[in-house]
């Protein structure tokens, strides 16, 4: 066989290969079945069964899947932490909904929220959606995912995470860009430095829906992975001045009344102010950053990850406000 024929096969068979990936159909009555819940008209989520950190029981399933669905056409916002729960996705779209999804979103840097990205990359490779991010995430990704695989990999089972690969977004997100599905017009705002260095935020006017990225909690306590606290804080303040009926981030909230914020914005707002005043209050009695273990909050110690994440978050927020706490007059402090 000359070199000619055997690129001409080489080509035919990656085309079919191709052609068949693109071309799963699910088999509706065997599959498992997602427990989508409704948020607003077309916006649905898959929560987590329990406010939980990863672990082999829950697969890596411990912050929301996010979609929004018109007609054919779907969108997908954080897909999950596995290949397999981005299938679960893909195929509960099709079976329940009739949908394709059009674009997945990734608003931050965490394996949790972007290792689904495998599921769909057939789909990217034959042009038939795209994987979107902002720029700070898309980077954070490059520079974390591969140890963030094996992390997970570990934590929540190789059986969980089977087929997992890293799949990188294929296009950057601008501020006040805006993702159109059927009549949702989802705006990008600016990126938020809280949780991770570079949080995504898409607001939804129409339905009053904020997608806050690693920015609200519920009963978890927050993360200060890559972010600070001001910053955090900054950013919560921002999403309330758009007074948002629903919240979507690592939890899912609903506002009680018009004028109302929903109580996870509440609670992880009051969380980190706390926790900020707790430093400062540790460094006018004249303790040291090695010192913090000392520093007890128990209104929080019942939410999942205290006893994990309360050190770390302190010895984080202690780094962020001694040029704070130097800066204050004698006076204040």
């Amino acid at each position: 066989m000359n070199g000619l024929c055997r690129a001409v096969l080489v080509g035919v068979f990656t085309l079919l290969a191709g052609c068949a990936s693109t071309s799963h159909q699910p088999d509706c009555n065997a599959a498992s079945a997602v427990p989508w819940q409704a948020v607003a008209p077309g916006v649905w989520v898959w929560q987590p069964d329990a406010q939980a950190d990863v672990s082999a029981a829950n697969a890596g399933h411990v912050v929301p899947t996010s979609v929004v669905v018109s007609g054919a056409d779907a969108l997908v916002i954080d897909p999950g932490p596995s290949h397999r729960h981005g299938l679960r996705v893909r195929d509960s779209l099709a079976c329940r909904f009739g949908a394709q999804v059009r674009v997945v979103v990734n608003t931050h840097a965490h394996a949790e929220n972007v290792l689904a990205n495998s599921a769909f990359a057939p789909l990217l490779a034959a042009g038939q959606l795209e994987i979107v991010s902002n720029e700070g995430t898309r980077s954070a990704m490059q520079q974390r995912c591969p140890a963030c695989l094996a992390s997970l990999s570990e934590r929540a089972g190789e059986g969980a995470m089977a087929g997992t690969r890293i799949v990188w977004p294929s296009r950057v997100l601008q501020t006040g860009e805006v993702l159109r599905i059927g009549a949702h017009r989802l705006r990008v705002l600016p990126a938020a430095p809280g949780h991770t260095e570079s949080d995504l935020v898409l607001w939804d006017e129409a339905t009053r829906v904020v997608w806050a990225g690693g920015l609200v909690y519920d009963q978890r306590l927050p993360e200060l992975a890559q972010g600070g606290v001001d910053a955090w804080l900054a950013a919560l303040d921002r999403i309330a001045a758009l007074q948002p009926r629903h919240v979507i981030g690592n939890a899912v909230s609903s506002a009680g009344g018009a004028q109302a914020l929903p109580p996870a914005m509440v609670s992880t707002r009051a969380y980190l102010r706390d926790l900020r005043a707790a430093v400062l209050k540790a460094m006018d009695e004249g303790r040291y950053a090695g010192e913090t273990a000392a520093i007890e909050m128990p209104a929080y110690k019942d939410w999942a990850g205290y006893a994990q994440r309360q050190g770390f978050n302190l010895q984080r927020a202690w780094r962020e406000m001694e040029p704070v706490w130097m800066e204050r007059s004698p006076a204040t402090r």
